[in-house]
């Protein structure tokens, strides 16, 4: 898909946050969502997405919705680091099929890196549940 187009309504963030599918969360608000992503690229790799939202990526999202999604990635990175003690933490978004974007609905990456660990292949294999159970736990601990 290209930056430009029509939101699906069917996509699985989507279906996510209307409980429509399941999800293991790590943070919630009135305005986002954050949750373990179930195909990780590192240990600990969660996404956080704005609830009331239909923009498909960064560039489509209003300002209003901007201000509180990227207060909650701080939440959540700052949650993460004090977690697992990553050496470095990787926060994105992929915009358009060409970035390596893969679910039409604004979220972002906050990933943890440590040294001489490889980063997993982006959309790889699917994660162990219960690991990612274990690991939001760990995160929404130290969400302040």
């Amino acid at each position: 898909m290209s930056l430009d187009g029509t939101y699906d309504d069917g996509n699985i963030f989507a279906k996510i946050l209307r409980g429509e599918a399941p999800a293991v969360r790590v943070f919630e608000d009135s305005h986002v969502l954050s949750f373990m992503d179930v195909f990780p690229q590192a240990k600990g790799h969660c996404l956080v997405i704005p609830k009331h939202s239909t923009a498909r990526n960064f560039l489509e999202e209003a300002p209003e919705v901007i201000g509180p999604l990227m207060l909650a990635v701080q939440r959540v990175a700052r949650a993460t680091r004090a977690a697992l003690d990553p050496d470095g933490l990787m926060i994105t978004t992929f915009n358009g099929a060409a970035s390596g974007q893969t679910v039409y609905h604004l979220h972002v990456h906050i990933i943890p890196r440590w040294d001489g660990v490889p980063l997993g292949r982006h959309g790889g294999g699917m994660a162990d549940m219960e690991e990612l159970k274990a690991l939001a736990a760990q995160i929404a601990a130290k969400v302040a």
